[in-house]
């Protein structure tokens, strides 16, 4: 059974720092494109990043740029996500996700979904 489990969320204060961890199984994810995704309550899951296969390249929405950075351990089938000066905005549910091919921003591209892990970011 091929799965994806994100960890690492919590509660945590504006301006601190977070690592998320999506590690697979089931299969290799190694020539795929890893993603995250963000949702709030009454919201679309927005794209947050993304990184290819070989680790080579990432992108980024506008609103984490500079401040979130993806990173993946082929060897571990695992993609991180380290968040940096956290802001209350930043709050939701995140999710890791993971495509054949290059980046894309559009949920209905990624074939295989994790379950998701809270990101509270208190004021």
């Amino acid at each position: 059974q091929v799965q994806l489990v994100e960890s690492g969320g919590g509660l945590v204060q504006a301006g601190d720092s977070l690592r998320l961890s999506c590690a697979a199984s089931g299969r290799t994810f190694n020539s795929y494109t890893r993603g995250w995704f963000r949702q709030t309550p009454g919201k679309e899951r927005e794209f947050v990043g993304a990184i290819t296969s070989s680790g080579g390249s990432t992108a980024y929405s506008d609103s984490v740029k500079g401040r979130f950075t993806i990173s993946r351990d082929n060897a571990k089938n695992t993609v991180y996500l380290q968040m940096s000066s956290l802001k209350p905005e930043d709050t939701a549910v995140y999710y890791c996700a993971a495509r054949r091919g290059g980046v894309r921003i559009r949920t209905a591209e990624y074939e295989y979904w994790g379950q998701g892990t809270q990101v509270t970011v208190s004021s």
